[in-house]
């Protein structure tokens, strides 16, 4: 209540001002969602003559019947894929990454300058995706394999290594360990009994952005993968689009029916994000922390 009463009136105007900016931006981040859902509901036909709207002028679920129904066995088993490749990468990245950004943090750590630079150069230069398809099929023979989708561009990211190390530089205070190891302690126990308990926020937070980057993958599936039964949501998904393209342009082999060219392509993006999307709220609040304790650097 006292703060309350000192603000002035310029205060309260920068505040309302703020208020009105945010849910300006509020608004333009979630009203496409609702445009895209909106869409992928309304009959195609309608579309066409009144274009999108975010009420229906007439309802319709053609779009996911024909989605569901001519292709739910691959889209069953791709959900599954997904969900596979999605647990596995993330473990895998959270039990890797960490420690090579612990490292890194380290200022103990002699070599810490060079292989902080040599993340960091991945980070501007690559190889080229050449080369990159040549070493991974020929070298390591990952193609049509459950791999392909997890080692390429996704397993280690430079980026996200360096906003752990900031974190683990901010926020693991070099007293801690020392104290850690004077009553005992070794490198793994510091690291699994300390470091990591201290480092949810930032854990959470790469957490989300590596299982992001593994749902919403499709590049991996179109250049390692080629049998259908391996392919994951985004690539089985990618695959209806075109082929729901390429029919709609020799037309429709019953005129009854026609496809749902414009709708189904909204239907697709829904089945795409909202499953990952219904999980954003729960990671939240170590996401926002995560980020601007792991982005500060000194």
């Amino acid at each position: 209540m006292e703060l309350r009463s000192k603000l002035t009136l310029g205060d309260k105007v920068e505040q309302t001002v703020l208020h009105i900016i945010l849910i300006f931006c509020t608004l333009s981040a979630l009203l496409p969602f609702v445009l895209l859902i909106m869409s992928s509901f309304t009959d195609e036909q309608a579309i066409r003559l009144a274009g999108y709207n975010f009420w229906p002028a007439k309802w319709s679920l053609y779009a996911y019947e024909w989605l569901f129904v001519a292709n739910l066995d691959g889209i069953v088993r791709a959900y599954g894929l997904t969900i596979l490749v999605t647990v596995i990468g993330t473990t895998l990245s959270m039990l890797v990454a960490p420690m090579l950004a612990y490292a890194l943090s380290r200022r103990d750590y002699k070599r810490a300058t060079l292989f902080s630079f040599l993340v960091f150069f991945t980070i501007i230069f690559n190889g080229g995706m050449v080369p990159s398809y040549m070493m991974w099929t020929t070298l390591f023979g990952l193609k049509n394999t459950i791999f392909a989708y997890l080692f390429p561009n996704l397993l280690f990211n430079g980026f996200l290594i360096m906003i752990m190390k900031n974190f683990f530089q901010q926020n693991i205070h070099p007293a801690l360990l020392e104290s850690a190891r004077i009553d005992g302690a070794g490198e793994l126990k510091i690291y699994f009994r300390i470091v990591m308990p201290l480092s949810l926020p930032i854990l959470a937070t790469i957490g989300l952005m590596v299982g992001l980057a593994y749902w919403n993958d499709w590049v991996n599936g179109l250049y390692y993968i080629t049998q259908s039964k391996m392919y994951t949501i985004q690539v089985t998904l990618n695959q209806i689009l075109l082929n729901s393209q390429a029919l709609a342009a020799m037309g429709s082999a019953v005129p009854t029916l026609p496809l749902p060219s414009n709708t189904v392509r909204m239907a697709i993006a829904v089945v795409g994000t909202i499953p990952i999307l219904l999980l954003y709220p729960f990671f939240q609040k170590y996401y926002v922390k995560g980020i601007s304790l792991g982005g500060v650097k000194e």
